[in-house]
């Protein structure tokens, strides 16, 4: 209840609800065209990935490659990939955010 005693507008509450519910829609659209990069050894390999986590690509420099050592580049790959996912949640954090946190004024509790 309302200071005062009012019970809140339902119908208002369900308007507003809905709304959260288009714009938290609209956000993990934007999030899954979005794309970041990661890198590792100074930008010998580089991961693309999407706002939402996929894996869009992975580049290697060929001064990378040593047969000799897969296991290094392996390491690489392994390190964009960490860094791309990590900005990747870096993004949907400033994008959803807002939208995750007190439910935009609801006056509800953050999911």
């Amino acid at each position: 209840m309302k200071p005062g005693g009012q019970q809140p507008n339902m119908q208002q509450l369900m308007k507003q609800a809905q709304k959260m519910q288009q714009q938290m829609m609209a956000a993990q659209e934007a999030l899954a065209q979005a794309e970041v990069t990661g890198t590792s050894g100074g930008g010998l390999v580089t991961a693309t990935v999407t706002g939402s986590g996929d894996v869009v690509s992975v580049k290697i420099k060929p001064e990378a490659v040593d047969p000799d050592d897969v296991e290094s580049l392996e390491d690489l790959v392994v390190a964009a990939l960490h860094d791309a996912s990590r900005a990747a949640r870096a993004l949907a954090d400033e994008r959803m955010g807002p939208l995750t946190s007190g439910m935009g004024g609801l006056g509800l509790p953050g999911m």
